[in-house]
C-alpha cells in the first residue's frame, strides 16, 4: 500500500471501473491497483462482485457494487433485491441510483421507497450512497433529492452516474453538502480526473470520489476518461 503524502488521498477515492466490456483482467487489474494505492474501494458492477471481493479479501479495500445502474428506472422490488444479492456476494457499499423520472414527476413518495427499501436491505451490512443525476435535476430538485436521501437513510448522497449528461461540479457538490449536513457524506462522481479536480471537490464538501483515474489523482499525472 502506498503510504506517502497521497495517502489520505488516496482513502478517499472509489477506483472504478463500470464499462460494459469490463474483463475479468481488467477486474484483477484494478483490485490490484486498489491494494497498491490503498483506495478506499473498488467500485464494479454487480456481476463482478463475486470476483471483486475474492481478490481483496486479505485488504482494507472495500467492494462497492451500483444499483438500477445508471437509469434508476429499475422498479423498487428490484432495486431491494439487487442489494441483498450483491450483499451476499461481498459488497460493503452500494450506489444506487434514485427513481430520477418520479423526481421530476414530483412523486417524492415513489423516491423515497426506492430509497428506503435498498437502505433496508442493506442495513447494517452496507453502506448506501444514492445518485442524484444533477445534470438532469434543477437546483430545488438536488435539493429535495437530498433531503429524501437523508430521510430515507442513506449514508451518501452521490452526485452523478457518469454516464448522464454531465458530471459532478463544484457547485452542485456545495449544494449537497448545504443540503444534507455534515452527518452524511457526498460523493463527488464524474468527470474526476486530475488531482486538482479532486482537491476542488472535496474543498467543496466531498468525502469520497468515484474515478476511473484514481491513480493519476494520486501521483498527478494527467487523468483518463474519468468516471
Amino acid at each position: 500500500m502506498i503510504t506517502d503524502t497521497f495517502g489520505n488521498l488516496a482513502k478517499t477515492i472509489d477506483h472504478t471501473l463500470l464499462k460494459a466490456d469490463a474483463t475479468k483482467t481488467e477486474i484483477e487489474t484494478l483490485c490490484k491497483e486498489a491494494k497498491h494505492y490503498g483506495f478506499a474501494s473498488v467500485c464494479v458492477n454487480p456481476s463482478r462482485v463475486k470476483q471483486a471481493a475474492e481478490l481483496l479479501r486479505d485488504s482494507e479495500v472495500k467492494v462497492c457494487t451500483v444499483i438500477g445502474f445508471p437509469l434508476g428506472a429499475s422498479v423498487t422490488e428490484v432495486k431491494a433485491f439487487e442489494t441483498k444479492k450483491a450483499i451476499e456476494q461481498g459488497a460493503t457499499e452500494v450506489d444506487m441510483v434514485i427513481n430520477i423520472g418520479a423526481l421530476k414527476d414530483g412523486d417524492f413518495e415513489t423516491v423515497e421507497k426506492d430509497i428506503k427499501a435498498v437502505a433496508a436491505s442493506a442495513q447494517g451490512k452496507a453502506l448506501v450512497k444514492v445518485i442524484i443525476e444533477t445534470s438532469l435535476l434543477t437546483d430545488d430538485e438536488k435539493k429535495k433529492a437530498c433531503e429524501i436521501s437523508v430521510s430515507a437513510g442513506a449514508d451518501y448522497v452521490k452526485t452523478s452516474t457518469g454516464f448522464s449528461t454531465g458530471g459532478a461540479s463544484e457547485a452542485d457538490v456545495k449544494l449537497m453538502r448545504e443540503t444534507v449536513g455534515p452527518k452524511i457524506g457526498v460523493k463527488a462522481s464524474g468527470g474526476v480526473r486530475s488531482q486538482q479536480d479532486a482537491m476542488t471537490m472535496i474543498k467543496a464538501g466531498a468525502t469520497r470520489i468515484g474515478a476511473s483515474s484514481g491513480i493519476a489523482i494520486v501521483t498527478g499525472e494527467k487523468g483518463g476518461s474519468g468516471y
